[in-house]
């Protein structure tokens, strides 16, 4: 087991019923394996993936708390369902995973990014608040931050989703992490694979780096989050020191015995749609505030007003549902004025319009 028994995370998820979004991913499948060490008394495995949540709970099965979970096949946008979940369950603690996070996959798949990751945050906060359900804590990213790729900006509606409707009876929390190490999608499993083959191990440029995390330190992070107390709103790690990619693909080579450059070469790609050289966790229009444990802090963002959102949102699932694009993305902008699209997203507004 990750934690102390006396840890508060520990006593936040005994004896409780938690619903995991996303528990077949990377991230949601680590902090299954953590949860149901932790004595809850329910965990709702949803997973819009068949396969993820075959995997993860035929992992569960086989561990000795094998009766305390519940895989449920569905999607966060699924009002009835979470309707369903919450009168016949009524979750205490909601962990929300559930994300499409590939940045250049999304980039070409904008209209899903928006509808999965923002609407449907928007939808699971709404029903969540409407049922009491105590604390629901989102995994956020540091590219909602003044973002330049859809995902970031579907992230940056999802956090105004839960400012919007968290209260007092139903505290509701972001947590933005950088680049966990070893999740789907993660640069090290790439550069793992092509040093198998030989390289040439890809970096998009010299100079861009990253703040990573490991799987264990985000669990970790995720369940300080949801053990808090009278908190709600924003919120970001204790942050170390970025990571330029280039010397972890160097450390990557010489730890698998090569030398690189010579014997496993690396070779420059240049940034993807959506990329940045550098991450950010803090804005301009944000400030930080202590939050009583080291570990983490409270971001200070501008405040949502309840009315403008829901309209913006009820214009944006429109759009969204008619795959008019380009509205989408104006009402995108409107709800996250720091937004700059990609030119590879402006590009494919130009085909949908075509």
């Amino acid at each position: 087991m990750l934690f102390d028994v006396r840890a508060p995370m520990t006593n936040a998820i005994s004896g409780g019923k938690i619903l995991l979004t996303g528990a077949g991913g990377s991230i949601g499948s680590a902090l299954a394996k953590t949860i149901v060490g932790l004595d809850p008394r329910l965990l709702i495995l949803l997973d819009h993936s068949e396969r993820n949540l075959y995997q993860i709970d035929m992992e569960l099965r086989a561990t000795p708390d094998h009766d305390v979970h519940l895989p449920i096949l569905g999607d966060i946008s699924d009002r009835a369902l979470l309707v369903k979940i919450f009168e016949h369950h009524q979750p205490d603690i909601i962990i929300h995973t559930a994300a499409f996070k590939h940045v250049p996959l999304t980039e070409r798949n904008p209209i899903s990014a928006v509808r999965n990751n923002a609407l449907g945050t928007n939808v699971l906060a709404g029903a969540s608040q409407m049922h009491g359900v105590a604390r629901l804590i989102m995994i956020s990213t540091d590219k909602a931050v003044n973002p330049i790729s859809v995902m970031g900006a579907s992230k940056r509606v999802a956090e105004h989703a839960l400012l919007r409707w968290t209260n007092s009876n139903s505290q509701m929390r972001a947590l933005r992490l950088g680049n966990v190490l070893g999740s789907e999608g993660s640069v090290v499993p790439a550069f793992q694979r092509q040093i198998a083959a030989g390289g040439p191990v890809t970096v998009t440029h010299p100079n861009v780096s990253r703040y990573f995390l490991a799987i264990g330190e985000a669990v970790e992070l995720i369940l300080l989050a949801a053990s808090l107390e009278g908190a709600e709103g924003v919120f970001i790690p204790e942050l170390g020191e970025p990571v330029r990619i280039l010397d972890l693909a160097h450390q990557m080579i010489e730890k698998a015995g090569f030398t690189p450059e010579r014997e496993i070469p690396i070779a420059f790609t240049g940034l993807r749609s959506g990329d940045k050289m550098t991450e950010e966790f803090v804005s301009d229009r944000e400030s930080l505030e202590p939050t009583g444990n080291a570990k983490l802090h409270r971001v200070k963002t501008p405040e949502i007003v309840p009315d403008k959102f829901d309209a913006l949102m009820r214009d944006l699932s429109e759009k969204v549902e008619r795959r008019e694009l380009a509205a989408a993305l104006a009402l995108l902008y409107d709800i996250v004025p720091e937004y700059r699209p990609s030119e590879s997203l402006l590009g494919l507004l130009k085909d949908f319009s075509a």
